[in-house]
């Protein structure tokens, strides 16, 4: 059984920064397919970002790229964000999530690929 606990989440102001931490027990980390997933109440959960098992590969939501970054550290079994350039739409619930499941190109972006899931940690951004 896999238990994931994100952290670092807070209040920031438009065009700032934080970074985001997900801790993972149980299972294989380094087997795992990572992601980061984030929900505004009355909207479904989107994607927001993923990462390979082994950290080579990464893809984006087209509204985050270039201002998010996905990273993991397999010995610490830890996933991180970091989030920079924040903005007012960028405010939710963000949840980490990881699968055993293999995806095109090792790295797994649909909600359904996943079957262990954080609390999330709320990001709030003021304008």
């Amino acid at each position: 059984q896999v238990q994931l606990v994100e952290s670092g989440g807070g209040l920031v102001r438009t065009g700032g920064s934080l970074r985001l931490a997900c801790v993972a027990s149980g299972g294989t980390f380094s087997w795992y397919s990572m992601a980061w997933f984030r929900q505004v109440p009355g909207k479904e959960r989107e994607f927001a970002a993923g990462i390979s098992p082994d950290g080579d590969k990464t893809k984006y939501a087209d509204s985050v790229k270039d201002r998010f970054t996905i990273s993991r550290d397999n010995a610490e079994r830890t996933l991180y964000l970091q989030l920079n350039s924040l903005k007012p739409e960028d405010a939710a619930v963000y949840y980490c999530a990881s699968t055993a499941r293999y995806c095109a190109g090792n790295v797994c972006v649909r909600q359904t690929d996943f079957g262990y899931w954080g609390q999330g940690t709320q990001v709030t951004v003021s304008s």
